[in-house]
């Protein structure tokens, strides 16, 4: 059975292939594009075999061929030759006598990237970042007024072309970026890793990082994020290999370029180590903005985030003593704490040696009422039956509700994993380059 991506790609396609086949080539040539979009995802995430992925790549290469001619016929550059007429594009020459090789070689580097395209939006609202106001009215001024409103943004008045996300492990900087991008709804989202622009064969980086740029700009508007942006552009040294050097020198060359080419797209960074940034990279980050750990009333809205709709006996002044006694904890480290404090109910079922039996709505729908449903108790409990776990049907057991107690003593377990001498080296960058989160 082929998995999620794969089966939407075939969907896709089967739509492309019937308006192809209708001549409603625009919406046809859009179709086959985003099919080619979840077959790149379901060759990365899905395939498991070496055959299926060679055989996957191969329809996508006929279907691209195909979107291609659909593309010339739409830009008026073939009109002699129909689009439905079939044929190879492979070894052509231009009407100078030139090769397309040039061309072929930026339409693979193209799709090699293209895999990095959010198809799929993350769900992550900006109420579900607790805190960072300042983060996210500085995203909303790039991201989402250009486009809504772009009669704000004339003149001297230009949005913020690169936007760089700082701060200590775990504080929610990539988290951010996820709710970018669910909330730019009408921009093309590219995360990219340091890994996706990396290649063992020379000249192969740098080619694509221009190209990473270039279907940014076919794309527009379009937010190009790259986590740990510092392993690709650390400082210049004089050690360092010429490979690493030409990638810096290409990313600083298209940065430049995206700043003169259009007002459509935003360059997204996210480290941990600001200060190991190139300068020239710092300086096309025109926006740094520093992601701390949260503060008091962000943690214990975290904790409340965590746990989501999961039954738990805490109140509202719980949840504000967990947020006070959790001062130096990232949320990162929250969720850590929230899901060892999930776990507890799982232990207690399994280290049960008595159940008792009780009423209760089903957790999988709660408009049913169930009976003779059966939990952990003590062996003093006067409704107590002695009896393990593997003698509870799977239908039967309640699990025992998440407590107070569980998050305390969770929090107790779980340390903080930022270091007050990290925190410092960020404050100093902040202090000399940055603005708050």
């Amino acid at each position: 059975m082929p998995g999620p991506y794969t089966q939407k790609a075939i969907d896709i396609i089967n739509k492309a292939t019937h308006e192809d086949t209708a001549k409603n080539y625009q919406e046809a040539f859009n179709l086959y594009q985003t099919g080619v979009e979840y077959f790149l995802h379901a060759i990365k995430y899905e395939c498991p075999s070496k055959d299926i992925k060679d055989n996957l790549r191969k329809k996508c290469d006929q279907y691209l061929e195909r979107a291609e001619k659909i593309k010339e016929y739409l830009n008026g550059k073939d009109t002699k030759k129909k689009p439905v007429k079939d044929g190879s594009s492979h070894n052509n020459k231009d009407k100078n006598g030139g090769s397309d090789s040039e061309d072929e070689e930026s339409k693979k580097f193209q799709d090699k990237i293209s895999g990095t395209i959010l198809i799929e939006k993350p769900n992550v609202k900006w109420s579900d970042v607790a805190g960072l106001e300042t983060a996210k009215d500085a995203l909303k001024e790039a991201v989402i007024f250009p486009v809504k409103y772009p009669q704000l943004f004339v003149g001297k008045r230009k949005p913020w072309r690169g936007i760089l996300l700082f701060g200590p492990p775990g504080t929610g900087k990539s988290f951010l970026a996820k709710a970018v991008a669910t909330e730019a709804d009408n921009s093309t989202f590219l995360s990219v890793r340091s890994s996706d622009l990396v290649s063992k064969w020379l000249g192969e980086s740098e080619k694509l990082v221009k190209n990473m740029f270039e279907l940014a700009r076919q794309r527009k508007p379009a937010i190009i994020f790259i986590d740990e942006v510092d392993s690709l552009c650390s400082s210049r040294s004089d050690n360092e290999s010429e490979s690493a050097r030409r990638i810096k020198t290409e990313f600083l060359t298209q940065m430049d370029g995206v700043g003169a080419d259009t007002d459509q797209i935003l360059v997204l960074g996210a480290t941990n180590l600001p200060w190991a940034l190139d300068s020239a990279i710092q300086r096309r980050f025109e926006k740094r903005i520093y992601i701390p750990l949260p503060e008091a009333p962000a943690r214990t809205a975290m904790f409340k985030l965590h746990l989501g709709d999961t039954p738990c006996d805490a109140t509202e002044k719980d949840f504000k003593k967990l947020g006070d006694n959790s001062a130096g904890y990232s949320g990162a480290d929250i969720g850590i704490v929230v899901r060892e404090a999930l776990m507890q109910p799982v232990r207690k079922v399994h280290q049960a040696t008595h159940f008792k039996k009780v009423s209760g709505p089903s957790r999988l729908d709660p408009d049913v009422y169930l009976h003779d449903l059966l939990t952990p108790c003590s062996p003093g409990d006067p409704n107590a039956l002695e009896m393990k776990w593997t003698e509870v049907p799977g239908d039967k057991l309640k699990e025992p509700i998440v407590t107070m107690e569980d998050l305390e003593r969770s929090l107790k377990t779980i340390r903080p994993s930022v270091s007050a001498d990290g925190i410092q080296e960020h404050l100093k960058f902040l202090s000399e380059k940055g603005v708050e989160g």
